[in-house]
C-alpha cells in the first residue's frame, strides 16, 4: 500500500507527543523533613536542591520527577525523619543525626568533641570526606535501608537563656535545654541537662522548664529566643555537623543513572548555597538578638578552656557505646579531629590524646 508523504507526516506529528511522553520516565518522590523551611538546612533542600535536580533532569529529557514536599512536621516528626525514611513512609529528606546517638553514634563525632572550631565549613567538609573515606560512616546509613547525600553542619553553639554564662560558676545549679547528644558538654559542669529540641525551646523557657538552652546563634535568632532568653553567650562549643540529606535505599536502588548523577550536582548546589547563607545568617543573628533588646556575651578565652576542662570527657562514654555496638569509634574520632586540624581548626582540649 502506498502512504502519501502528507498523510504519514501527519501521522508522526500526532503521535510525537505520545512517544516523548511514553520516553519520558514520571518519578514520584515525596521528600520530608521534620523542621520547617525558616530553618536553613531545610530552606536549601527546597529552594536549591530540587530546583538544582529538576534542572539537571530537564538536560537529558529521560525523567522528570513529580516533588511532594512535607515539612514541618507533617510527616516526619522531628527526631523520627530516620524511620520515616527507613520504612519507605517518605522516599528522601533530612535527617538529624543529632537525634539519634544512640543509632548513628559516629556522625555524632562532633558533638562528642564539643569545644572544637567555629567554622561550620571545617566541620562539615571534613565529614564528608570522611563519609567517603572511613567505609563504616556510610554504613550507619545502610543499616536503616538508607544512603547517605550530602550533610550541613551547624555554626558555633552557644548558650541562650535569661543570664549571661561568662564562666563555670554561672552553670552550677540551673538546668538547659538540648538533644541528647549535647548532654554531655555540661557533665560535671554543675548544671543539668533537659532533652529538648529546637521546636519546643522558646515556650520551655517562657513557662520556666529549664534557665535556658544549648544552641546555635542563627537557630537562636530564627526561633526568635530573645524573647524569653535575652542573653545569648558565645561559649565557644564549636560548630557541629548535625545531619544530612538521606534517601530510602530500595528506592534509590530503582532510581535510573541520570536521577543519580542530578542528585549529585544537587547535593553539591546544596552544600555551597547552605554554606554561603549560614555565614551570613549567623552575622545577622547577633545583630537581630541585639536589636531586639537582647544582649550578646564572649565567654572569655581563658574560661572556656576551663569549662572544658572541668566537664567529664564526653568522647570516653561516646567511644565505649559506639563500641559496644560494634562501630569503630576511637578510628573516626582520630579521622575527625585529625582532620580538623589539618583544615586549621583547634580544640581546647585535646580528647583523642586522653
Amino acid at each position: 500500500m502506498k502512504v502519501r508523504p502528507a498523510l504519514f507526516a501527519a501521522t508522526v506529528l500526532a503521535l510525537a507527543p505520545f512517544a516523548a511522553a511514553h520516553a519520558q520516565q514520571d518519578i514520584k518522590i515525596t521528600v520530608s523533613a521534620g523542621h520547617a523551611p525558616v530553618f536553613l538546612w531545610v530552606k536549601h533542600l527546597k529552594e536549591t536542591f530540587i530546583p538544582a535536580v529538576n534542572r539537571e533532569l530537564a538536560k537529558t529529557g529521560k525523567a522528570k520527577i513529580s516533588w511532594n514536599e512535607a515539612y514541618g512536621g507533617t510527616l516526619a516528626k522531628l527526631g523520627s525523619e530516620l524511620e520515616t525514611i527507613e520504612q519507605g513512609v517518605s522516599d528522601m529528606g533530612i535527617v538529624g543525626t543529632v537525634f539519634h546517638p544512640g543509632k548513628m553514634p559516629l556522625q555524632n563525632v562532633s558533638y562528642a568533641s564539643p569545644f572544637g572550631p567555629a567554622e561550620p565549613r571545617i566541620v562539615s567538609k571534613v565529614i564528608n570526606d570522611m563519609h567517603d573515606k572511613v567505609p563504616a560512616m556510610r554504613k550507619s546509613w545502610e543499616k536503616y535501608n538508607q544512603v547517605y547525600q550530602c550533610g550541613f553542619g551547624l555554626d558555633d553553639y552557644g548558650v541562650v537563656g535569661t543570664t549571661p554564662v561568662m564562666k563555670l560558676e554561672d552553670l552550677r545549679g540551673k538546668k538547659y535545654g538540648g538533644p541528647p547528644g549535647l548532654h554531655g558538654w555540661i557533665k560535671g559542669s554543675g548544671a543539668v541537662a533537659v532533652n529538648a529540641g529546637l521546636p519546643s525551646y522558646y515556650n520551655d523557657i517562657k513557662s520556666g522548664v529549664y534557665n535556658g538552652v544549648l544552641t546555635f546563634a542563627s537557630g537562636a535568632a530564627a526561633a526568635k529566643l530573645y524573647e524569653v532568653g535575652p542573653a545569648y553567650t558565645q561559649t565557644g562549643f564549636g560548630a557541629m555537623y548535625a545531619g544530612g540529606v538521606s534517601v530510602n535505599k530500595a528506592r534509590w536502588d530503582k532510581f535510573p543513572a541520570e536521577v543519580k548523577a542530578a542528585f549529585k550536582v544537587g547535593c553539591d548546589e546544596y552544600e555551597a548555597a547552605y554554606s554561603k547563607e549560614q555565614f551570613v545568617r549567623a552575622v545577622a543573628a547577633m545583630d537581630l538578638i541585639r536589636a531586639n533588646k537582647g544582649s550578646v556575651n564572649v565567654m572569655p578565652a581563658g574560661e572556656r578552656v576551663r569549662l572544658a576542662k572541668a566537664i567529664d570527657n564526653p568522647t570516653k562514654a561516646w567511644i565505649d557505646a559506639a563500641t559496644k555496638a560494634g562501630y569503630p569509634a576511637r578510628e573516626v574520632l582520630k579521622a575527625y579531629m585529625e582532620g580538623v586540624r589539618k583544615e586549621g581548626g583547634k580544640f581546647a582540649r585535646d580528647w583523642d590524646r586522653e
